[in-house]
């Protein structure tokens, strides 16, 4: 059994380990907070453009872009992968890791060994290191402070190479914030694009009232998607005849290339917002843990305190007998 200094050391070592997993679950709460902000500041915009173009789409059925047609054979392939640049955070990278692997394994056993990664986040700039994977720039920076217009430049450098037919397809992986408790990994295809009106738009399911993660609010998110579900309308065309100024395909060309930009960069808040909720709940987990082994600690303290006092009243108590 331990001794009592020990147990003591022990108890100051967990307690101060709280102190600092404690800390860092408020600062996460608080990044986590700026990050649903950031997302609520871009909905506006991101619902009035799939409004938009769903609109456009419905009434046009014959509009198309050299972004929605897919190249006779696929031989290059980009990814786009986010991760963070810090740990501490669950199993947010290792699960990001693991789906680009499982991607570039794919990719490799269809016999397409030509594959770029672009990577956001420091995680994994490092992995497509080790496993030689060539870098499509350095976005380190990009994972800490989202910025649009970076993210209008990554994906202006992947819709001219689509286009010119460097690349052949497009995929974004990355984690989908649907709240605070629920982050949902996802591999997307970026290029070439879909634009059904059944696409746009399914991906504006987030939930960004609360930042608690609880068997409760998992239960209300549950309801609330299942409620939308049966409320949602199909889109019908707000006119049989667009008269389209000065053409079809400049309305298109203008339209699409936004629509491209903003999913890459609402990936990216999605992401940002992951991350810090996926570490805020990790460093809740840990705070409670530390309470729980403090719990056991205090309680194996007590009872080797109390049988060394025990122990020495039986010593008192047989030398007094004794003599």
């Amino acid at each position: 059994m331990a001794s009592l200094k020990e147990i003591k050391t022990r108890i100051a070592s967990v307690n101060s380990t709280r102190k600092i997993t404690s800390a860092m679950k408020m600062v996460a709460s608080s990044k986590l907070h700026h990050a649903q902000v950031a997302i609520q500041n871009m909905l506006p915009y991101e619902n009035l453009l799939e409004h938009i173009l769903k609109s456009f789409l419905a009434s046009t059925p014959e509009a198309q872009t050299i972004f929605e047609e897919s190249h006779k054979e696929i031989r290059r392939v980009a990814l786009v992968v986010y991760s963070s640049n810090s740990s501490l955070c669950g199993g947010f990278n290792s699960n990001i890791l693991k789906m680009m692997e499982q991607a570039i394994h794919e990719y490799q056993e269809k016999g397409i060994t030509e594959l770029i990664v672009y990577p956001i986040g420091r995680k994994v700039a490092e992995k497509i290191a080790k496993l030689q994977i060539p870098s499509g720039g350095d976005f380190l920076e990009l994972a800490e402070k989202p910025n649009a217009h970076e993210c209008a430049e990554i994906s202006k450098k992947l819709t001219e190479a689509y286009a010119r037919g460097e690349i052949d397809k497009v995929e974004l992986i990355y984690h989908h914030f649907k709240s605070a408790g629920s982050q949902v990994l996802t591999r997307r295809q970026f290029l070439p694009i879909d634009l059904s009106t059944e696409s746009i738009g399914a991906m504006n399911d987030r939930d960004l009232t609360s930042n608690i993660a609880t068997a409760k609010a998992q239960e209300y998110l549950r309801k609330k998607a299942e409620k939308k579900q049966r409320q949602q309308e199909v889109t019908v065309p707000l006119n049989d005849n667009f008269i389209v100024e000065p053409d079809l395909a400049t309305v298109m060309e203008s339209l699409v290339p936004k629509l491209l930009n903003l999913m890459i960069y609402t990936a990216l808040l999605d992401s940002n917002a992951s991350e810090h909720a996926a570490r805020m709940v990790a460093m809740q987990t840990a705070t409670d843990n530390a309470d729980d082994l403090l719990r056991d600690l205090s309680l194996q303290y007590n009872k080797s305190r109390q049988a060394a006092i025990t122990s020495e009243l039986l010593d008192i108590i047989g030398g007094t007998v004794n003599n």
